[in-house]
């Protein structure tokens, strides 16, 4: 009869550890996707690069100093390994920052303005810049449910045994936390 006892209390142990493991694996798996989506947007904004960087030469020949910073910065990310995630996401908060200066010049260059394929180009990337805002919160969200499971009881001794380790957070650019000042 103990022995009985003693097999299903090891079974029990043995389930509940295979649950904490597997709760661990797909936390770890939704992370790694949430940043996937991050890497699949910032892609298709550098895929964008050229097109606007193209359509705005012809049309803003004197700012070729915010469109070689573009480029630049473009070719930066393109060049960082994979998984260099926390540098990604400091040039391509640089790099939103000089779009900003391209989508600027639309206002001193009246055809430029106009131009359909710029307008579109920069919707696109507007778009795609909406699309890593939200990508970069749904990677949070999934680091932090991985983060609450790798500190919670039981479940942080299964962590502790296989050496899993915390996730960063993407950070917000201390620019992006100023208020916009405005003025009449």
């Amino acid at each position: 009869m103990i022995g009985l006892i003693v097999l299903v209390i090891v079974i029990a142990l043995v389930i509940t550890y295979i649950v904490m493991y597997n709760g661990l694996q797909r936390a770890k798996v939704n992370t790694d996707e949430a940043w996937s989506q991050i890497d699949v947007q910032l892609q298709r904004r550098n895929d964008l690069i050229p097109n606007l960087v193209e359509t705005t030469k012809g049309y803003a020949k004197h700012e070729r100093e915010t469109l070689d910073e573009v480029v630049g910065l473009r070719n930066k990310i393109m060049q960082l390994p994979a998984d260099a995630h926390q540098e990604k996401m400091e040039i391509s908060n640089q790099l939103t920052d000089a779009l900003k200066s391209i989508f600027a010049l639309s206002e001193n260059y009246p055809d430029l303005k106009a131009s359909q394929e710029f307008s579109q180009l920069q919707e696109e990337l507007t778009n795609t810049e909406n699309k890593i805002a939200y990508s970069r919160q749904l990677f949070n969200s999934s680091a932090a449910l991985y983060n609450q499971k790798l500190v919670t009881f039981p479940s942080n001794m299964v962590a502790h045994i296989h050496h899993m380790t915390k996730v960063n957070y993407l950070k917000t650019p201390s620019a992006a936390k100023e208020a916009p000042k405005v003025s009449f």
